[in-house]
This record gives C-alpha cells, structure tokens and sequence, in this order.
C-alpha cells in the first residue's frame, strides 16, 4: 500500500519521462549498499577466523541473540529443564496408585446395607442446677432468632 502511494506521488513530482531513470538510480544504489554490506560481512567473517563463518549481525541483535543462545535448539535446553521440573507426570503417577489403593482396599469391605447419612435433629438436653438438684429441660442450646 505504501508503495502505491509511493508511486503514485512519484508520478506527478518527476514526470513520466524521468520516473524510469529515477528508478533505474534507485535500485543501483541499493544494489551497491547491498554489496557494500555483504562484502564487509565477508571481510569481518574472514577477520574473525573460520568458527564465524555461520555468523549473522542480526543475531546482535538482543531479542535474537537471547532467544538463539537461550531458548533455541542449540541454546541452554531449557525445554528439557522445563520438562525435568514440571510435576504433572509425578502427580499422575500418585494419584493413579492412590486410586489403585483405594480400588484394592474397597474390594474387601462388603456395602453396609441401609446407612442412613441424615442427621437426626433433636433438642438438645440442657442441665440447670439449682439448690434443690440438677434439673434437664427440652430448651434449645441457643436461641434461633438472635443468631
């Protein structure tokens, strides 16, 4: 898209007779700094000695140099310090043999038939002592409403 507009302000500024000369110098020039460019990574690259010859400027760069060196393939492995660390694969292996301990020692003990597991809910007993005695009522431990 910017190239278009590139273009098309290119047009009216030199004219269509000079606009293919003008590109014509354009890409000569970047054509030779891209020479210039290559043949100062080859002159560094020789400089250097022979265990730079994969050597890449780009890879200077920070963001690159960190995650070539770091993260990559040929970096630290932090994918297998990842994979050393991380617990899933233990707590997989504990939880299946929980189960299995579980299955085995619920195999043994035989279902009891008609367990009732509702609550009965009755008054509490509640002991005042007087001079005559202890004396029980059927009044409730505390007081509904004023909780």
């Amino acid at each position: 898209m910017e190239l278009v507009a590139l273009m098309i302000l290119a047009v009216p500024l030199f004219g269509p007779d000079k606009l293919p000369e003008l590109i014509q110098n354009v890409t000569g020039f970047l054509r030779k700094v891209r020479e210039l460019s290559d043949s100062a990574k080859q002159d560094i690259r020789s400089e250097l000695g022979p265990e730079f010859q994969d050597f890449e400027f780009e890879d200077l760069h920070p963001k690159r140099f960190v995650h070539k060196h770091v993260l990559g393939s040929d970096g630290l492995g932090l994918e297998e310090l990842r994979d050393a660390l991380d617990p899933r694969k233990e707590l997989t292996q504990i939880a299946d043999a929980v189960r299995e301990a579980a299955d085995i020692s619920t195999e043994n003990v035989p279902a009891a038939p008609g367990v009732d597991l509702a609550k009965d809910v009755a008054p509490a007993k509640r002991v005042t002592l007087t001079k005559e005695g202890a004396a029980t009522s059927e009044r409730p431990l505390f007081d509904p409403e004023t909780t």
